[in-house]
């Protein structure tokens, strides 16, 4: 079944049927150039006018019903009045795009006169429209423009992609190896209200599950991924001729493997692991989390479910490109060079390295457990955002920041063997920083340097979800 766009116009019956099959063609010749030419991601389909209360409300019911519509774009071609819309808008449970545009792109001066001032009333229609979507707090976004610019259809395709999103957020399912680590807090969370609010499942398993996944799996499974890990990273010859370096690494192969079965048997999108919690295993996960998220799983550690459902949805709509997984650790605190580094104790996102990553096996100071093999890079300069949600003891919320990206490199900390990246908050380091705290924001992220805090914001008011932009 193919996701599709409902594309619904807007006008009256007083009109007569001549103007109305005006409508009609107008808005068929737009939409046979969006879908002829592409433009867009998704296929759109014309419905039939909406003109009276009754076959509204009944586009509104049937768009609700039909999995495959994301999203419906209304525009106004004419005059429509607004308690005709009402009873259908306020049924709606599917992302809404108001598009502001009209047939023509330029007034035809020599020509016009009431007849086409009457059939082209967008711009009244318009301000109906968005009064009564203003009434009904309807969350809508708007595009303003002409229905062929490269800008408007920009636009237009950025929310067909955030609305697709919130149909994915409906399904997401988050697997939970050990519980959140212990005396934490803002790792914790309302699951109940998650469900709830936001359709998200999370399942907790005892690591016993993995480890009896891991226990399927073959030789020759670990052998083949094994030598995937020997063409895509950077490996030292001497790593390469240690036995002790290709044991530990295939332990994680091992794990990888395990992992991914367990995750798609189960229909799992995203998982969590806790240090605190790795009875059975010889080493805490580390590599086969980086390889999984590179695949478009979302992840968070100890037991941060929240995050790692963030983590697939941003993912997700970024289309995997430069966003996952982060924790903030420690600041660079040089005067007019102050900075934040991000890393974790393995497992940092390889969607975001400025290298090829190295592969190597070195010590880990917690968990009580075996080497175990993980990627180290550096992260690539640029702009972008990082976000956190956090559960206030009364609903969920989003904490977003736009960062300034400073390129590094493994090289620049070689006694270092994690992967980080480096940023700096803005407005500046003090009062990004300031305001992040103030707001309660945690320490796990999603870090993006695709996602800009427009598309962010606009997918909580998708979601129906509070947040906060530091400025």
């Amino acid at each position: 079944m193919q996701n599709e766009f409902w594309f619904i116009v807007g006008s009256v019956e007083f009109y007569g049927e001549e103007a109305l099959s005006h409508v009609r063609a107008h808005a068929e010749e737009m939409v046979d150039y969006w879908n002829s030419n592409q433009v867009f991601e998704f296929p759109v389909k014309l419905k039939e006018l909406g003109i009276s209360s009754s076959n509204i409300e009944n586009l509104v019911l049937e768009a609700n019903y039909r999995k495959e519509v994301k999203g419906v774009i209304f525009w106004m071609h004419t005059f429509s009045p607004a308690k005709s819309w009402v009873k259908g808008l306020k049924k709606l449970q599917k992302p809404m795009l108001h598009l502001a545009t009209q047939y023509n792109e330029e007034l035809p001066w020599q020509t016009i006169d009431m007849d086409f001032m009457n059939l082209n009333q967008s711009a009244h229609g318009d301000r109906e429209f968005s009064f009564i979507n203003k009434r009904l707090d309807m969350k809508n976004k708007i595009v303003v423009g002409y229905w062929q610019d490269e800008t408007v259809i920009e636009q237009i395709n950025c929310w067909m992609n955030l609305a697709e999103t919130t149909a994915v957020s409906e399904n997401i399912r988050i697997a939970r190896f050990g519980d959140n680590m212990r005396n934490v807090a803002d790792t914790e969370g309302d699951k109940v209200s998650a469900l709830i609010d936001l359709g998200w499942e999370v399942d907790y398993y005892g690591v016993g599950d993995l480890v009896a996944e891991m226990e399927q799996v073959s030789t020759a499974e670990i052998d083949q991924v094994y030598q995937e890990y020997l063409t895509e990273y950077e490996i030292s010859d001497e790593n390469k001729q240690s036995e002790f370096f290709e044991e530990h690494t295939k332990e994680q192969a091992k794990m990888e493997i395990a992992l991914e079965k367990f995750l798609i048997k189960n229909n799992y999108q995203g998982f969590t692991s806790n240090f605190e919690d790795l009875h059975g295993l010889k080493q805490l996960p580390g590599l086969a989390v980086q390889r999984l998220m590179v695949k478009g799983y979302g992840f968070a550690g100890e037991g941060d479910w929240k995050t790692a459902a963030l983590t697939y949805l941003l993912k997700h709509l970024a289309k995997n490109n430069q966003t996952g997984f982060m924790e903030d650790y420690t600041y660079n605190l040089n005067k007019n060079n102050e900075y934040i580094m991000g890393a974790h104790m393995l497992e940092v996102d390889p969607v975001l390295a400025n290298e090829k990553p190295i592969l190597e096996v070195a010590p880990l100071g917690i968990g009580g457990k075996e080497d175990p093999a993980r990627l180290v890079f550096g992260g690539k300069a640029g702009s972008g955002t990082v976000t956190c949600m956090i559960h206030n003891g009364n609903e969920y919320e989003i904490i977003i920041n736009k960062i300034e990206a400073i390129n590094c490199k493994a090289a620049d900390s070689p006694n270092l063997p994690v992967a980080c990246v480096l940023w700096k908050p803005l407005p500046d380091f003090s009062q990004g920083v300031r305001k992040w705290l103030e707001a309660g924001g945690g320490h796990h992220t999603v870090y993006s340097l695709a996602l800009n805090a427009e598309q962010i914001t606009d997918l909580c008011d998708l979601l129906n979800l509070k947040w906060t932009l530091i400025k």
